[in-house]
Formats: C-alpha cells, sequence, structure tokens
C-alpha cells in the first residue's frame, strides 16, 4: 500500500494570522482563495459571486497555479485550479498536492472526492474530533488504492471534471426555467 506522503508533495497554504497587511500602493495585492472557488474550479464554471477577501502585503505568501491541485482541510474537497484563479493566495485551511508523474492530476482529485476508501479512511481519522477539520498528517497517511494506467486515470479524470460540469450546468438551466415560471405567474396573476 502506497501513502499520499510517498507520492505526493504537501505544501502547506500560509498562515492568515501571520500576514502582516501593509498600506502601502506598491506592495502586492493579492486575493484569497476560497471554498467558493474550490466549487467554481471543480465544475470549470463561475457559479459563486462571492467578493473575495485581499490584503496588500510585502510577505512571502503561498499562491496557486493553473492546474495545480488543491485540497480544503475545512470540506475535504479537492479541486483544480483554473486560470481565473491564478496567483490566488491560500491559506493553512488549504493544502497544494502535487503528485508524482504516475499519478494524473484530475483522477486524484477523483479519488480524493469520490474513492469510498479514502472517504473511509478520512471519517475514521476525524472521530472523537470536536472540529470537523481535517489536518495535513491525516492527508499524508491516506492509503491509496492501485493506480490504473495513466491512459485509464486520464480517462476517468476527464469524464469526472465533465460530468461536474455538465450537473452544474443542468442545476443553472433549472434554476432559470422556475425564475421565468415565477415571473410568467406573477405577470399572469397581476392581470
Amino acid at each position: 500500500m502506497r501513502r499520499v506522503q510517498d507520492v505526493i508533495e504537501l505544501v502547506s497554504g500560509s498562515p492568515q494570522f501571520r500576514i502582516k497587511e501593509v498600506l502601502d500602493d506598491t506592495a502586492p495585492l493579492y486575493t484569497y482563495y476560497g471554498q467558493s472557488e474550490i466549487e467554481d474550479d471543480l465544475v470549470g464554471l463561475d457559479i459563486n459571486s462571492v467578493e473575495n477577501k485581499q490584503v496588500r502585503t510585502l510577505d512571502k505568501v503561498n499562491t496557486v497555479n493553473q492546474g495545480d491541485v488543491l485540497f480544503s482541510l475545512i470540506s475535504g474537497k479537492a479541486t483544480l485550479v483554473r486560470s481565473s484563479h491564478q496567483g490566488y493566495l491560500f491559506t493553512q485551511n488549504y493544502v497544494k498536492l502535487i503528485p508524482n508523474d504516475d499519478i494524473e492530476p484530475k483522477y486524484l482529485i477523483y479519488l480524493l472526492n469520490e474513492d469510498i476508501g479514502i472517504k473511509r479512511q478520512l471519517q475514521m481519522s476525524l472521530q472523537g474530533s470536536m472540529v470537523l477539520k481535517y489536518t495535513v498528517k491525516q492527508l499524508k497517511e491516506l492509503e491509496l488504492p492501485k493506480m490504473p494506467s495513466i491512459e485509464k486515470q486520464k480517462l476517468i479524470g476527464e469524464l469526472y471534471f465533465n460530468q461536474l460540469k455538465l450537473q452544474a450546468l443542468r442545476e443553472r438551466a433549472a434554476t432559470l426555467e422556475t425564475t421565468i415560471v415565477l415571473e410568467k405567474l406573477k405577470e399572469a396573476k397581476s392581470e
């Protein structure tokens, strides 16, 4: 059995309370990566229109790049960072996962989000804990199942992300349809 720490490098986010904000306009301005970005990146759409917190700092902070695998220690969800979130600052609530060459990033995300064995391991490690937050240690010690060929990993990863996007688009269409029907009903009522 291979553990995550054997095949994946983990990079913790910047501790938010240690970031010193400055008023200097020449200092870099960073946007915080949050739960809404995780959800948007997972479905490949901008669904959550949330005004993100920003900070100006001269501190060295950890940022994400397009194509990075990011795991939320809060929700236990992993995603692939899209270009629209390039350069966002990620805090200690997130961990960047850098898999070695025999693990396809989208397949890794599929495993972390959907694999029953991995979900069970994460749940077991949370038992007895008052705060439902995962730790880097728990993530490192996860036992990975036997990996299929890289071609099969690519196929499964692509299918997974396509399905999530399709589901999000269907939900958006259903919401818009409901809005239209409700407007028509309102108009009919006032005639």
